[in-house]
């Protein structure tokens, strides 16, 4: 086997090189804890605007808390205006392990800002950024890309040169463009090229949803770590059974219903520590991914999708997992 190794990111060393994809939304402080729990070499903070940061935005430093949290954690940022990229690589870099540039977002609401994906498409203006971040950051830098905006422009390998030559620690690629969101399957051929045209850890992302999938990345790119997003979702035990059939090639059974029971629950109260009784809106999409494919599940979560009280939620799961 061997896929499973610590991974050197600039001077950080993660203790594997299994990684929680940054993901608006999702990747919120408790969730980030949960994953941690189940093994994961390293978490990404769901991505903040530079801009934002710039402007002191209360809501989007919110997003920055990892009280009680275990390191490394990366701290990801989009932005297009190199004054803002650079304030905002010295603000975070005061407390990030790594920092994190994106340029993979494919949401309508980034990209309208030439930010995101979009910087795919403008391989100088990609460059500019990349410098002023590296430049005023304490902390290793890392890049998340997609292959391109769109088939006609696959840039994944220049971009990777470009941001070795200008001191990217490490690179993240999805395997797909900008113009296919999350349709089709990840190409792993361009993922596989990246790998072979730099010298920096390379780490794949795309598909992976089980042990299978994990296998796959690493035997056919020969990337030096996988990042692991959709496959995370009411599933963050998904890290352990990686890394154990890596490991020894033996495949865990999934929780039985009592266990992940209480993962549910930790997962609420952690949610309601970090946000209040507000947490039990964010809580829903999680609570309908954890108990996805169960028994009666679309009742279920017609029924948790009406409720804002922290109390007659647990009251409901109680009863449902009965």
């Amino acid at each position: 086997m061997g896929y499973i190794k610590k991974l050197k990111i600039g001077n950080v060393e993660l203790a594997n090189n299994l990684i929680l994809a940054p993901m608006a939304g999702i990747t919120d402080l408790p969730f980030r804890i949960i994953c941690k729990e189940f093994g994961v070499g390293m978490v990404c903070t769901e991505m903040v605007s530079a801009k934002a940061i710039f402007y002191n935005d209360k809501k989007t430093l919110k997003l920055l808390n990892t009280e009680g949290e275990k390191r490394p954690i990366s701290f990801q940022i989009f932005g297009s205006d190199e004054e803002s990229m650079g304030y905002a690589a010295k603000y975070i870099s005061e407390f990030a392990d790594i920092l994190d540039i994106n340029m993979g977002c494919p949401a309508p609401k980034v990209v309208k800002n030439g930010d995101g994906s979009k910087l795919l498409l403008d391989l100088e203006k990609a460059r500019n950024i990349i410098k002023v971040v590296v430049k005023n950051s304490k902390v290793p830098v890392t890049l998340k890309i997609r292959l391109g905006w769109d088939k006609e422009h696959i840039v994944a390998t220049d971009i990777a040169k470009i941001a070795e030559e200008e001191g990217i620690s490490a690179i993240t690629v999805h395997g797909r463009t900008r113009t296919e969101f999350y349709s089709g399957s990840a190409n792993l051929d361009i993922i596989k090229q990246v790998k072979q045209s730099v010298k920096i850890p390379v780490i794949g992302n795309g598909d992976i949803i089980d042990e299978d999938s994990a296998e796959k990345m690493f035997k056919y790119t020969g990337v030096d770590g996988i990042m692991i997003g959709r496959g995370s979702f009411g599933n963050p035990w998904i890290f352990k059974k990686i890394l154990t059939y890596l490991q020894t090639g033996k495949k865990l059974e999934n929780p039985n219903n009592n266990e992940k029971l209480q993962i549910i629950k930790k997962h609420i109260n952690l949610e309601l520590q970090e946000k209040g009784e507000n947490g039990i809106k964010e809580l829903r999409k999680h609570i309908s991914w954890y108990t996805k494919n169960m028994q009666n599940s679309s009742e279920f979560r017609n029924k948790i999708n009406k409720i804002d009280n922290s109390n007659e939620l647990l009251e409901i799961l109680e009863q449902y997992f009965k």
